[in-house]
């Protein structure tokens, strides 16, 4: 059984909205000694000590591509959560020499720190854009996820180990369609870019715990992949804004109507461990796994989100952004018929 009591806690890129729940669950229920957050603004630091006051929380000015940063800060870690990324598509297309350097180089550089440092366990946060990755971002991501894997055959004979999880889009944080929705919805004219598109949906609640629970029982090397519902952009647009007019604008450059969380590739070394799936290294250079994880998957099994068996439909959704807060519980229930609707981002 794994024990939280007296860790030390890192988070990269804790103060973003992942972090932010993070630390909210992490010191309100777990025994740790300290939590520390490592990101670049301060003014965003500032405000998560003044709203967390809590004397356990240590905020470090840094970035995941300063090395010797990552050094200092990592000593005396125990437990690292990798959530420091570049994840705007456009932004990552225009600018690629940064997404390379923060997302692939920021996470070499903590893989080498945390050996180093002697950290116990590094879980990296992903996305299923990593799988078949059509845009900048996907590729980076999976990039990284290489890394980490490959880093505990780095570690040798050093106690540390790598896991990563591979998840979908976080609903209501930052760069999320639904708050493009939100502020749309005022001018009664909301923007879709295909509302055929789908996404796997999580919230940032269902994020932190499925984080939590994988750092406990990780050996090193695996990908977690958790079952998510589906969601269709049309439907999260009616959801938010039921009278308003939908242009479409069309897909945008890197986009997919749908996305894939396990590729028929990665299918033959993945398990269907109940609520989630678990994927194997393809090489075990660090020791055979001692864990079964559950049940081989079908020959070309893909997990996508346009053949998933579990879906919101717009009512659903609406239900679920009410329970997130991000819609009043008298949010007009009705909705329109989908082609009476609206242009975003898929990226949700």
């Amino acid at each position: 059984m794994f024990d939280w009591a007296g860790k030390t806690v890192l988070v990269t890129g804790g103060t973003g909205s992942f972090g932010t729940a993070f630390a909210t669950r992490v010191l309100s229920t777990l025994p740790v000694h300290s939590l520390r957050i490592l990101s670049r603004d301060e003014w965003k630091q500032w405000n998560m000590q003044r709203t967390l006051n809590d004397d356990r929380l240590r905020f470090l000015l840094g970035d995941v591509r300063d090395r010797n940063r990552l050094y200092r800060a990592l000593d005396g870690v125990d437990i690292v959560i990798h959530a420091a990324a570049l994840k705007q598509v456009p932004l990552c297309e225009y600018n690629p020499m940064e997404a390379i350097n923060t997302n692939i180089l920021g996470a070499a550089n903590l893989i080498d720190a945390a050996i180093d440092r002697g950290v116990e366990r590094v879980l990296a946060l992903s996305t299923d854009k990593a799988a078949s990755p059509t845009n900048l971002y996907g590729a980076t991501k999976l990039c990284a996820e290489k890394l980490f894997i490959q880093a505990n055959s780095y570690a040798g004979t050093h106690k540390t180990r790598f896991a990563c999880c591979r998840y979908g889009n976080v609903l209501g944080s930052r760069g999320s369609v639904v708050l493009a929705f939100l502020e749309q919805r005022e001018g009664g004219t909301l923007t879709v870019t295909d509302e055929r598109m789908s996404r796997f949906w999580i919230t940032l609640p269902q994020a932190v715990e499925f984080v939590l629970r994988r750092v406990e029982e990780f050996e090193g090397g695996e990908i977690f992949v958790p079952k998510l519902p589906s969601v269709r952009i049309g439907d999260i647009a009616r959801a938010v804004a039921p009278e308003a007019r939908i242009d479409i604008a069309g897909i945008r450059p890197g986009e997919k109507l749908s996305e894939v969380m396990i590729t028929e590739h990665e299918a033959p070394r993945t398990f269907d461990a109940g609520d989630y799936f678990v994927m194997e290294p393809e090489h075990h250079s660090w020791g055979e796994p001692q864990k079964r994880w559950g049940k081989a998957l079908p020959d070309g099994f893909e997990y996508r989100s346009d053949n998933n068996d579990v879906w919101l439909d717009s009512e659903a959704t609406r239900q679920l952004l009410i329970s997130a807060s991000l819609l009043p519980r008298d949010h007009e229930a009705s909705v329109v018929p989908p082609q009476a609707a609206m242009a975003a981002s898929g990226d949700c």
